[in-house]
């Protein structure tokens, strides 16, 4: 008999799930408690109790290329950088021409996850839902969550002395929807993320004055990189990688911060760091410089304390007479269904194997899928997360025992600490966690046989994009075009734009330099050394 799973949120997370069970065989039941799919990324002009919400404004950060499915490419004119409302058109063809829909019930609440009393053996799951009042009870062999975690706001209001006494509005970021209501107010800012830089830019254009106060600063990247591609397709590539992880610390470090400063000195913004060097996620805003420079947005540091009508920022300064305060803060990693011990099984810390499995329970019969945050793109890590987490319910993985799983974890915290600055952090290093993924499934691309047996492709893998064909060229779930959508990436990256042809197109032409990089940058590693 087929395995039954359940599978909580029709996200992109969700949809990667029942897309990997029926792959591997197994019978998949979705659960989701709106009425489409498209989760975080499913716009609504209010917010409901349980869901993600985002502002009507939100584009993507990543580009069209390098957030697909792997075996999906997005059709050649749609932009790089995509509006929400593009990107859920995208999500539903994806079910549609995958025929995912009829594995998903809709408008259906999961209330809670219980082992069955005889886990210890089966490794089953009671799973209790709710649609229309009516209770039910179903016994499933694995559950896979993927319900997201930009769900439950994290609102440090005790963090504030006096906030309790503010007369104005002050509400978090995942109420805001647009900036009408807020014309010729003065807001202020909680926080230097990517929601509260889009949401400060977005009111600068009507409101009277807007400040973002920042506890310890970010960079801030264009998306639009060196000579106008999009970022992430010349950053997000296996060779800086291979440079970043072998390079001496000091000329990593020295390399990284030359990039983030590349298109503005952040000292002179107020939005320098605290520590430069570390490679916390980076904030996508391609406004905010201009509106720092117009100055209709003002950088200021952690606020002291609130007034009945202000703010006392670190520094001495204060903001009068304001509005409303937006804490942009983030949010909290909740799961309501589930015993809180599952996730987090030592010190109240999110424990997963992988960012995956919880490592001790007696069966792997549980995956947490979606609950990393990269430089890379939700969609192809959750694919690969779920690929693997398919396999291992399967029973055609074998997870490591519970000791070697732990002692992976506190590495992995380790090497968080030393890259990130928080050993909790859910960050980590894109293509080396997609690789590792990979290897566990037989889909790791590997480099040296494709320059011996096709070396035009193992260039474009190497130097170019680490985009998501990368991962279906081999092993399990290999797709035939995923090669040709390699070496076919640039062209339709620059599709869209070609609404106005003055010329032939431009596409990068850098391998050459990148390859006579390599000495360059060996030869400057043994000058520090000597």
């Amino acid at each position: 008999m087929k395995k039954k799973v359940a599978i909580v949120g029709a996200g992109v997370s969700g949809l990667a799930s029942i897309r990997s069970c029926l792959e591997e065989g197994l019978e998949p039941t979705c659960f989701e408690r709106s009425d489409d799919v498209g989760g975080l990324w499913k716009f609504s002009d209010h917010t409901e109790e349980g869901r993600a919400s985002i502002y009507r404004s939100v584009f993507t950060n990543s580009s069209k290329e390098m957030m697909c499915f792997p075996d999906f490419p997005y059709p050649d004119d749609f932009p790089n950088f995509m509006h929400n409302s593009k990107l859920q058109e995208y999500i539903v063809s994806f079910a549609k021409e995958k025929n995912l829909l009829k594995y998903i019930q809709f408008e259906t609440f999961v209330t809670s996850i219980n082992k069955c009393p005889d886990f210890s053996t089966t490794g089953k799951w009671e799973v209790t839902t709710e649609k229309n009042g009516k209770t039910e009870t179903a016994v499933f062999d694995a559950v896979m969550i993927c319900s997201g975690h930009h769900v439950y706001p994290h609102l440090p209001k005790d963090s504030f002395p006096g906030l309790n006494r503010f007369k104005g509005k002050c509400f978090h970021s995942r109420d805001y929807k647009e900036p009408g209501m807020w014309k010729g107010k003065r807001a202020l800012v909680i926080g230097l993320g990517n929601s509260g830089c889009d949401i400060a830019a977005e009111l600068s254009h009507t409101a009277q004055r807007v400040v973002i106060s920042s506890r310890s600063g970010s960079w801030v990247m264009s998306r639009v990189w060196d000579d106008g591609y999009p970022w992430d397709m010349l950053v997000i590539t296996r060779f800086q990688t291979f440079l970043k992880n072998n390079l001496p610390t000091a000329i990593s470090d020295w390399w990284y911060m030359r990039q983030m400063n590349a298109r503005f000195k952040h000292e002179n913004y107020g939005l320098m760091p605290l520590n430069g060097t570390l490679r916390k996620e980076p904030v996508f805003n391609d406004e905010l410089p201009a509106r720092i420079l117009c100055g209709t947005v003002t950088i200021k540091p952690n606020v002291k304390e609130f007034t009945e009508t202000s703010a006392v920022f670190e520094d001495g300064t204060v903001f009068e007479d304001i509005d409303c305060v937006i804490f942009a803060t983030g949010y909290g990693y909740a799961y309501p269904f589930l015993d809180d011990s599952i996730i987090k099984s030592r010190n109240n810390e999110v424990t997963l194997y992988k960012g995956i499995f919880p490592p001790q329970l007696e069966k792997p019969t549980m995956a947490v899928i979606g609950l990393v945050q990269s430089l890379g793109a939700a969609i192809p890590t959750t694919d690969l997360q779920a690929r693997w987490a398919a396999q291992v319910i399967k029973g055609t993985c074998i997870l490591p025992s519970v000791k070697d799983m732990m002692d992976d974890i506190d590495e992995k915290m380790g090497k968080k600490l030393k890259w990130f600055g928080n050993s909790e952090t859910i960050q980590t290093d894109y293509i080396v966690y997609m690789d590792e993924l990979a290897s566990f499934i037989g889909a790791k691309p590997n480099i040296l046989q494709l320059f011996l047996k096709d070396p035009r492709l193992a260039i474009e893998v190497f130097f170019g994009p680490c985009s998501p064909y990368q991962f279906r060229l081999e092993g399990p779930g290999k797709w035939s075009g995923a090669r040709n959508a390699i070496l076919t990436q640039w062209d339709r990256s620059l599709k869209p734009m070609k609404t106005r042809v003055v010329s032939g197109v431009q596409k990068p032409c850098t391998y050459l330099l990148r390859l006579l990089a390599v000495p360059i940058l060996l030869i400057a590693v043994c000058l520090v050394l000597i």
